[in-house]
């Protein structure tokens, strides 16, 4: 049976280790630069309006937040990173825990999603997060999110510069996404269910 992603609830927030959620559900992690839109994106793929807080200032997302799909899956929000307006101290506090769940023996990351926003050259912190996903040695979907805000002739050169910057092989995927239309939402979820089979 297909995942019901309209049957999402938040089910609770990691602050530390101890606290990640180490049930056996498949876990879909979603990762990406402060402003890039991530909150949106996963409110878009619920079909919700604000489940995930869609902060009017970015960094709002602090702690690792689960959200249960269909009783099966996490939707894993991690915090955003590459925002200047955060103390070094809360900086690194992220930074610790975002390593403490990648590193995680039990391997918690069924699936990673790094959003990148579609009109930019990906950033060294996009960069890094691409390599942790490597790292850790789970499949990985690159979401250009933001498709509405170029033109049509624009698409094509745009993710071939991502492709570039990130090193993507053939096989790898990059979907181009829009949080504001719903553009890619059906392809996203299709990904994300076939990781779950």
């Amino acid at each position: 049976m297909p995942l019901n992603f309209a049957k999402a609830g938040f089910a609770c927030s990691a602050a530390s280790r101890g606290q990640f959620l180490r049930d056996g559900r498949p876990q879909f992690a979603f990762a990406g630069r402060s402003n890039v839109g991530k909150s949106s994106v996963i409110n878009r793929l619920l079909g919700r309006k604000n489940l995930a807080y869609v902060g009017a200032s970015p960094g709002k997302t602090t702690q690792i937040n689960y959200f249960l799909v269909d009783q099966k899956a996490y939707l894993v929000d991690l915090p955003g990173y590459g925002y200047a307006k955060v103390s070094k101290a809360e900086k690194d506090r992220w930074g610790r825990l975002m390593e403490s769940y990648f590193q995680d023996e039990g391997g918690l990351i069924t699936m990673g999603v790094l959003i990148v926003d579609i009109r930019h050259k990906p950033t060294a912190d996009d960069m890094t997060m691409h390599a942790w996903f490597r790292g850790s040695g789970c499949p990985e979907i690159v979401v250009a999110n933001k498709l509405d805000k170029l033109k049509k002739s624009q698409v094509e050169p745009a993710l071939a510069l991502i492709r570039e910057t990130l090193e993507l092989q053939e096989s790898d995927v990059l979907l181009p996404f829009s949080a504001e239309k719903g553009t890619g939402k059906e392809e996203l979820i299709a990904l994300l269910d076939r990781a779950c089979q």
